[in-house]
């Protein structure tokens, strides 16, 4: 039997039994999607969250923290060392280290005319922060240089959190903020009066540095409120962004406190974070191969339930004549049909629900925002990314597993006597 022929039998054999033929190809679409929705939106979010850290990245400074071994790289809460204001000075001594600066930061509420909000108030030296990071700069009012104790410079999504408009703060305004202090059975508020005498432009991004939903305040006057002369952190600025040498300088910063420190570049987080997602991608792909490999079995049962009522049929076809491996190849062209067809339909199905999911998550602020004042969150626009590789695997794979599910039933297909399917009924 000719190529031709074999495949227009296979096509006819598929018509004939359009239901059956539809929920074997369904089974194959609904893996094929499961792999390209959960593939490409996953490859859409590593895309996503590594241009918003990438934006706000200065490549040249790495963050110093107490303790060793913790979460990412930072250190380890459980730790007794701390680090103090003036232990800038014994950074600044390290060979490759530009200048650094102290940063001391506590989650608070603060009372808006319209709403209260919960952020994070952050002690910086104004002019080394600015040094440190280009993205602390103002779209309204100024970075003070020589600033007041209740001045404080807010982040873009404290200004317009909604990005309609509806404006929480202005310039010269005064706040409230506040954070509550156990003594003995009561929690007593500890205020503080702010004038906002900066906004910042809009970054877009997280990470390292400023935030749009971050609110700051000079370093000495963050360390009186908060009563305390231990710092989170200190940020640090090197010579050059060359992974080794920044590996060298961070080295020499931990043997500087004997190990007591952990010392953070933005690159190597970035690089730390994309090695997880690319663990979730596989654990993923693994998910839908699994659906997929659930949709093979039913086409083996498909074929196999054919089989039995193609007995005859077979029988007659050999009786005129077709050899075992043209029967063999009827029932394989049948499943590479119906292969092609939920390959390319899945791909199609998962590109949708792919799509769809983005938008979904998009417009709940990406990593779960709330459409409102989600801060940096809000900026998470996922577009999942189809590439061609991914949908020439997917589609391989759909056609290998169909193909794959179908060789035994192709197999006793072909072996079946002559005369022995003709007796059946």
């Amino acid at each position: 039997m000719k190529a031709r022929d074999t495949l227009g039998y296979a096509f006819g054999a598929i018509r004939l039994r359009k239901l059956r033929s539809g929920l074997t190809t369904l089974g194959i679409v609904i893996g094929i999607a499961a792999i390209v929705a959960l593939l490409s939106f996953t490859q859409g979010f590593q895309v996503a969250i590594s241009g918003t850290f990438q934006e706000g990245f200065s490549t040249d400074v790495v963050t110093v923290s107490p303790g060793s071994g913790g979460f990412m790289g930072f250190g380890d809460d459980d730790t007794d060392f701390v680090l103090y204001a003036n232990d800038t000075d014994i950074i600044n001594d390290v060979d490759g280290v530009v200048i650094s600066t102290p940063i001391v930061s506590k989650t608070l509420t603060a009372e808006f005319e319209l709403m209260d909000r919960m952020l994070s108030l952050t002690g910086v030296e104004f002019d080394t922060y600015t040094d440190l990071y280009s993205t602390f700069t103002t779209v309204q009012g100024e970075i003070p240089t020589s600033p007041s104790d209740d001045e404080v410079v807010i982040g873009y999504y404290l200004y317009d959190p909604w990005d309609n408009g509806t404006y929480l703060v202005e310039i010269d305004d005064t706040l409230n903020v506040y954070y509550t202090v156990r003594n003995g059975t009561s929690q007593v508020p500890m205020n503080k009066s702010v004038t906002v005498v900066g906004i910042m432009e809009e970054i877009g991004s997280f990470g390292f540095g400023p935030s749009d939903n971050g609110m700051y305040i000079p370093l000495e006057s963050a360390m009186e409120y908060f009563d305390t002369e231990e710092v989170a952190q200190i940020a640090v600025k090197i010579f050059s962004d060359d992974d080794d040498f920044i590996a060298d300088v961070s080295e020499a910063i931990e043997d500087t406190f004997n190990g007591d420190v952990s010392v953070v570049s933005a690159t190597a987080m970035l690089a730390t974070i994309s090695t997880v997602l690319g663990t979730v991608e596989l654990l993923l792909a693994g998910i839908g191969g699994i659906s997929l490999l659930v949709a093979g079995i039913g086409i083996m049962n498909i074929m196999i339930v054919s089989l039995m009522e193609r007995t005859r049929e077979i029988g007659i076809l050999k009786a005129l004549g077709a050899k075992g491996r043209t029967v063999l190849v009827i029932f394989l062209t049948e499943a590479l049909i119906i292969g092609v067809l939920g390959g390319v339909f899945g791909i199609g199905v998962g590109i949708f629900l792919a799509n769809l999911f983005g938008n979904f998550m998009s417009g709940f602020g990406g990593m779960g925002g709330g459409g409102g004042p989600s801060g940096v969150d809000a900026m998470m626009n996922i577009t999942p990314v189809v590439t061609p590789i991914l949908a020439m695997q997917a589609l391989f794979f759909g056609i290998f597993v169909s193909v794959l599910f179908a060789l035994w039933p192709a197999y006793r297909a072909s072996k079946l006597m002559p005369v022995d399917a003709l007796r059946s009924e």
